[in-house]
């Protein structure tokens, strides 16, 4: 049987509201556009603490390598149950990347505080926990719930992402603190990637969950390749 696939989503907050609304996600919480990892006055809109990053990179060189070495000597993830730090996905869904990514930023951290009892949302993070990895990607795989809070909103943002053309792929990937730790979420990994801790009073947006999250990335990319690297980066808070 063929492998299900979807139509790519775009990085945005209109669209990632939409998808975090439909699965169950209250609307005390909301995504906002990070336009600068640097500048305080264009990072001022995003009420602190920030609870995840979104983020759409491609996937240079550079990066594919530091991917590799990291993940050649790691086994299957083996982690479930409630005590697993963060509930990770494994992708086995083509283009569900931007989702699942979505799904990281929301039933980690303390953006769980903030799902709906009895949505979706709630019922797809209760029935991962005790299931093993390819059990849990099963269930997403089967989840008709989530295909379709996926497919509502495929058509939302400003552009259409034509999944069978190359040149618009990029790697979502989820950044949470969970534990007082900052963790990496991509569910083409092997496992979730802890980043390092964190103190109480840094969040995702702090200097030190930057420089160990997507700023390594960007580093990873930039040297020797593309100066003009070109990704979207969203981050979650409560609304203003």
């Amino acid at each position: 049987m063929a492998k299900k696939t979807w139509v790519m989503l775009e990085n945005n907050p209109d669209v990632m509201n939409q998808l975090a609304a439909k699965l169950g996600l209250s609307s005390e919480l909301e995504f906002y556009d990070v336009y600068s990892l640097d500048d305080p006055e264009l990072l001022a809109h995003i009420p602190r603490p920030a609870l995840a990053l979104l983020v759409i990179i491609p996937l240079t060189p550079g990066w594919d390598q530091n991917r590799k070495d990291e993940d050649a000597n790691k086994g299957p993830y083996t982690s479930s149950g409630p005590d697993e730090p963060v509930i990770w996905f494994k992708q086995t869904i083509g283009n569900a990347c931007g989702s699942i990514g979505l799904l990281h930023s929301l039933i980690n951290g303390p953006a769980v505080d903030f799902v709906k009892p009895g949505s979706d949302l709630a019922a797809l993070r209760s029935q991962a926990i005790p299931l093993n990895m390819i059990d849990r990607a099963q269930m997403l795989y089967d989840s008709e719930a989530f295909e379709t809070a996926h497919k509502s909103v495929e058509q939302a943002g400003n552009s259409f992402a034509n999944p069978t053309d190359g040149r618009n792929g990029g790697h979502f990937v989820s950044f949470v603190k969970s534990g007082g730790k900052l963790w990496e979420l991509e569910g083409d990994r092997k496992g979730p990637l802890d980043r390092g801790s964190l103190a109480e009073d840094e969040d995702v947006l702090s200097s030190r969950a930057l420089d160990a999250g997507i700023k390594r990335i960007i580093k990873l990319s930039a040297d020797g390749e593309d100066e003009n690297l070109r990704f979207s980066c969203i981050a979650l808070a409560r609304t203003s």
